[in-house]
């Protein structure tokens, strides 16, 4: 099994954790550090994927608006949800966007299996869904087969913020945190250890810590 380097970050504002992953996935063209999965969390940050409508963004209130290079339309990052930033060469396992979203997905199902929380895929939607309700959105960037960007898990932020987008660009379904379905205090922390077993197991990598 080949390795994987995850990082631990904290919080940290998404300007400086994208240029952090640049350089990341620049180390990881080179082939000088292995699969890599950064774990962190943003301040309250808008930002919209390089096909977004902008008039999806209906209220920012105090949170930063950004551009980002990613895939997807809009999304809301904050304290309390888990992103996840994967620098993946694909040339390693599959060159397949589709199988590695579908992994990226699995990853985050088997996770919130471990905490009792039933999610799924929906047809022609990108995501984990609990009913018509998103917990975690995807978004990626592929260049020459090294992965960017990632997942945003909805652990236990301040789910308010989602009332100033619409999410995704997709009308008619809500948004959900683990907090609002466990109806109990989580946070990422407690996450982590679980998401990062079942993302080596799922993508047969074996973890070296960098914390």
């Amino acid at each position: 099994m080949a390795e994987l380097q995850i990082i631990f970050k904290g919080l940290v504002p998404y300007n400086k954790a994208l240029a952090f992953q640049r350089a990341k996935h620049a180390s990881r063209l080179a082939g000088e550090i292995p699969d890599t999965l950064i774990l962190l969390e943003h301040p309250p940050v808008y930002t919209f994927g390089k096909n977004s409508d902008q008039s999806n963004l209906l209220d920012p209130r105090d949170a930063q608006v950004i551009q980002s290079d990613r895939g997807g339309d809009i999304t809301w990052h904050g304290p309390g949800q888990l992103v996840g930033y994967p620098i993946i060469n694909l040339e390693n396992h599959k060159k397949s966007v589709s199988w590695y979203m579908r992994n990226l997905e699995e990853v985050i199902i088997q996770t919130l299996d471990q905490f009792d929380i039933s999610s799924e895929r929906v047809k022609g939607l990108t995501g984990v869904w609990v009913d018509d309700q998103k917990i975690c959105a995807l978004g990626v960037r592929l260049s020459r087969w090294v992965t960017m960007h990632g997942f945003a898990l909805n652990v236990g932020p301040d789910m308010s913020y989602f009332d100033g987008m619409i999410p995704c660009g997709i009308k008619g379904k809500g948004v959900v945190s683990m907090q609002q379905l466990l109806g109990e205090d989580i946070q990422p922390g407690a996450v982590i250890p679980v998401l990062s077993e079942v993302f080596q197991a799922v993508f047969k990598l074996v973890d070296i810590l960098d914390r």
